[in-house]
């Protein structure tokens, strides 16, 4: 009697000793895994491609392209960066900070700020790790919740200590 298995062979029977036929119960979970990682995999490319054909990952892509050629706006990132990196380890050490380190800090940032290149890198930034926080929220959602998330299970706020974020 076939069970919709992808053999028509003997069926499988246990005994104290274990499966007999147990070659063809691992040929069937070996199949049905391959099956099940390949639609995976081809799903997942699926989506790889509706990300690189969504226009504001198109746009963003552009605009980093832009930020990386752009010298001059790259040096004024890195000189922020590395000011409220300073910063934020003298508070850590409980160091006082000084105006004057605040208020330069502060001035190289409205710098960078005011650079449309610059501000196109860092807009371009935030719309692409907000592609990936509702991507992996979907898929985390959709592995706790054993089915598909209604826009209602994604709306639940689950806070920054979940593994969503």
């Amino acid at each position: 009697m076939n069970r919709g298995l992808p053999w028509t062979g003997p069926l499988l029977y246990f005994t104290w000793r274990g499966w007999h036929n147990a070659g063809l119960l691992n040929i069937y979970i070996t199949m049905q895994t391959e099956t099940e990682t390949s639609l995976l995999t081809q799903k997942t490319r699926e989506l790889c491609q509706a990300i690189l054909e969504e226009p504001v990952f198109r746009a963003g892509q552009e605009r980093i392209a832009a930020f990386l050629a752009d010298e001059k706006a790259r040096a004024q990132y890195e000189l922020v960066v590395s000011k409220g990196q300073a910063l934020q380890e003298k508070q850590q050490q409980a160091q006082a900070l000084s105006d004057a380190e605040v208020a330069e800090f502060e001035k190289q940032r409205e710098i960078l700020i005011n650079n449309p290149v610059a501000r196109g890198f860092m807009d371009a930034q935030e719309e692409l790790h907000e592609i990936q926080h509702t991507i992996k929220k979907s898929v985390n959602k959709t592995l706790e919740l054993g089915r598909v998330p209604t826009e209602a299970d994604l709306q639940e706020d689950c806070g920054h200590g979940c593994s969503c974020h």
